[in-house]
């Protein structure tokens, strides 16, 4: 917290009209201070300084972007499936960039391993 103090700072006067020096004088408990940290707006400085670019990102925008990566890769499939077979496969969709995601994972085919024949015979019973 002492790493962002001034965005703290500056948010707290923003959006609530408290001085941080209130804590200091004991004019505001550590409570206090804590609940309203805790609940800073997703587009307080303090939020976007201690959790970059993931603090501006909703629940919404989260599946805003699995449903562009789920079309893209239908759209890719009936290309592929519907192609020439002379033709070139199509290159795979890259999926949209979500913050904090490392290069590894955006690119396709790195998830999780396909399940192997003894897993399917498992779960198929």
């Amino acid at each position: 917290m002492e790493e962002h103090a001034e965005a703290l700072e500056a948010d707290l006067l923003r959006h609530y009209g408290v001085d941080l020096l209130d804590w200091h004088r004991g004019e505001l408990s550590s409570r206090r201070l804590a609940v309203l940290v805790r609940h800073l707006p997703r587009d307080s400085a303090f939020r976007y300084a201690h959790e970059g670019e993931a603090a501006h990102w909703s629940l919404t925008d989260h599946l805003l972007a699995a449903v562009v990566d789920h079309l893209a890769i239908a759209n890719w499939m009936f290309a592929s499936v519907n192609r020439d077979e002379d033709e070139a496969a199509p290159e795979p969709p890259r999926p949209v960039p979500r913050p904090g995601a490392d290069d590894e994972e955006a690119t396709p085919g790195a998830g999780p391993a396909a399940p192997g024949p003894a897993e399917l015979a498992r779960f198929f019973g």
